[in-house]
C-alpha cells in the first residue's frame, strides 16, 4: 500500500493545481490520471478518488455559499429547460467532465428563451412576454462557466476541436458561440464631480434641514426635495464616501456597524469589516479614514459619519437601517438591503438631472479605483493593498514592477488616506 501513496497524492497535487488556477493545460492530463487511478490501487483501499476529486473541487470552489447556492439553483433551471424542450433526453447528463459537443448550443438557447427579444424558434416574443434582463443573462453565463469550469474541473480552457482527437474540449461556456451577442454591461462609474453635485444638492439649506416629524396622510412626490428628507440624504453621503473611498461593495457598506468603527483621534477614524467577499471569515485589513480639507468636504469621511450620527441617534448595531415614513431612522437593528439603497441612489441622481440607468452599486467602488489612480496618483500596488484585491497580475512585466512585494512600502498603511500625506 505504501508504494501506492506517492502516486495518489502526485494527482492530488494536480487536481489542487487545476481546481485553483482553473489551468486549462492540464485538464485532460488530471482526467486521465484520475480515471486510471483506481487501477493501480488495491481491492481494500481505504481512498476513493473520485470523493477526493468532488471534495477538492468544493473545497476549491472559488465563490461564496450564497453565490454557489445562486449558480446551483441556475444549474437546474437550465437542466429543466433543456429536458422540457427536448433538447437534451430525460437520461441525459447535461453537466458533465465530457459536455456534449452541442453543449454551447444548449446554454445559448436557455439564455435566449430567458432574456432575447427572438424566441429559440426564430419568431419574436410578444410585447407583453417578459424578458429577464442582460445582467441576468450574464449572470446565467457565469453560472454555467462556474459549473464546467469548476465543479466539473474544465477550467476557462476555450471550448474547441482537439487536434489529437478530434473531439470537442474545453469549456463550453467559453466559446465563441455563447460569446457573440453578449453586451458590456458593466456599471459606470461615479465621479468625484458627480458626487460633488450631489453632496451640494442633499445640502440646500431647504433639503438638509431635519424636520420634526407629524403624521400624515401619503401623497403624490412633486419634487425633487421630496423624495427623501435629510436623514435620508445624509446616510446616502455616508454611504457614498465610504464606497468609494474603501472600494467596497454595496452589501459590505450595508452590513457596517457601530463597533467596526473606531475614533482613533477627532480627525482619524478606523473601519475594520468584519468580513468581505474576498475574506469571508475574517482578517480584512483596517481602513484608516482621515479628515479631508474644506474643498473635499464631498468625500470628507469624518464628516459624513459625524452628520448621520448626529442626526440618526444610532449608538450601536447596524449603521445603514432603513428610511421609515416621516424621513426617520428603523429602530429595528437590521441593515437597509441593496435594492433600497439603489432606489434611493438613483432617485438622488435624478435630483441632479443625470441619467441613473447606467449606474449600479459597483459604480462607486470602480469610481473610487480610478479617483484614486488619476487624482491621488495611488500606484497599482497600494489600489490593490488598499482594496484587498489579487496582485497575481504575472503576465505585463511593467505591472510585476509596480506592485513586487520585494519593494520596501514607502508609507504606512494608516496614512494611505491621510490628505497631509496625500497633498490634497
Amino acid at each position: 500500500m505504501s508504494s501506492d501513496i506517492p502516486l495518489i497524492f502526485t494527482t492530488i497535487r494536480k487536481v489542487i493545481h487545476n481546481a485553483n488556477e482553473t489551468d486549462p493545460v492540464y485538464a485532460e492530463e488530471i482526467e486521465d490520471d484520475i480515471e486510471a487511478e483506481p487501477e493501480t490501487l488495491p481491492q481494500d483501499s481505504v481512498y476513493n478518488v473520485s470523493q477526493l476529486w468532488e471534495h477538492l473541487l468544493d473545497a476549491s470552489k472559488g465563490v461564496t455559499t450564497e453565490t454557489g447556492k445562486e449558480y446551483r439553483r441556475l444549474m437546474d433551471q437550465c437542466v429543466k429547460f433543456l429536458k422540457a424542450n427536448k433538447l437534451i433526453k430525460e437520461e441525459d447528463k447535461f453537466f458533465s467532465k465530457s459536455p456534449s459537443e452541442l453543449a454551447p448550443v444548449c446554454i445559448c438557447s436557455w439564455i435566449m428563451h430567458e432574456c432575447d427579444e427572438l424566441d429559440i424558434d426564430g419568431t419574436e416574443k410578444h410585447h407583453t412576454t417578459f424578458r429577464a434582463s442582460y445582467n441576468h443573462a450574464q449572470k446565467m453565463r457565469a453560472a454555467m462557466t462556474y459549473a464546467f469550469g469548476r465543479l466539473y474541473g474544465l477550467g476557462s480552457l476555450p471550448w474547441h476541436e482537439s487536434e489529437s482527437t478530434g473531439r470537442m474540449v474545453g469549456n463550453p461556456s467559453v466559446s465563441e458561440t455563447v460569446r457573440v451577442g453578449e453586451p458590456a454591461t458593466s456599471a459606470r462609474a461615479i465621479t468625484q464631480e458627480t458626487l460633488l453635485e450631489l453632496y451640494k444638492f442633499n445640502n440646500i439649506p431647504e433639503i438638509a434641514k431635519v424636520k420634526q416629524y407629524t403624521a400624515g396622510s401619503r401623497k403624490a412626490i412633486k419634487e425633487p426635495h421630496e423624495r427623501g428628507g435629510a436623514r435620508a440624504r445624509r446616510l446616502l453621503t455616508l454611504a457614498y464616501v465610504l464606497a468609494f473611498l474603501c472600494l467596497l461593495r454595496f452589501d459590505e457598506v450595508l452590513k457596517i456597524q457601530i463597533h467596526d468603527i473606531e475614533w482613533v483621534s477627532d480627525t482619524c477614524i478606523k473601519l475594520t469589516l468584519p468580513f468581505c467577499k474576498t475574506s469571508q471569515f475574517g482578517g480584512v485589513k483596517p481602513f484608516y479614514l482621515h479628515l479631508f480639507p474644506p474643498h473635499l468636504a464631498h468625500l470628507c469621511p469624518i464628516r459624513a459619519v459625524a452628520n448621520w450620527l448626529d442626526v440618526s441617534d444610532i449608538e450601536d448595531g447596524f449603521l445603514f437601517r432603513r428610511i421609515v415614513s416621516g424621513d426617520r431612522v428603523s429602530q429595528e437593528n437590521t441593515h437597509m438591503t441593496s435594492e433600497c439603497f439603489l432606489e434611493m441612489f438613483r432617485n438622488n441622481l435624478l435630483d441632479i438631472t443625470v441619467d441613473p440607468a447606467p449606474y449600479g452599486t459597483h459604480s462607486f467602488r470602480r469610481g473610487g479605483c480610478q479617483w484614486l489612480y488619476t487624482c491621488c496618483r495611488w500606484g497599482l500596488r497600494r489600489i490593490c493593498d488598499w482594496g484587498g484585491w489579487s496582485t497575481e497580475f504575472s503576465n505585463l512585466t511593467i505591472v510585476k514592477y509596480l506592485i513586487s512585494y520585494a519593494d520596501e512600502p514607502c508609507e504606512r498603511r494608516e496614512d494611505y488616506m491621510n490628505p497631509i500625506v496625500l497633498r490634497l
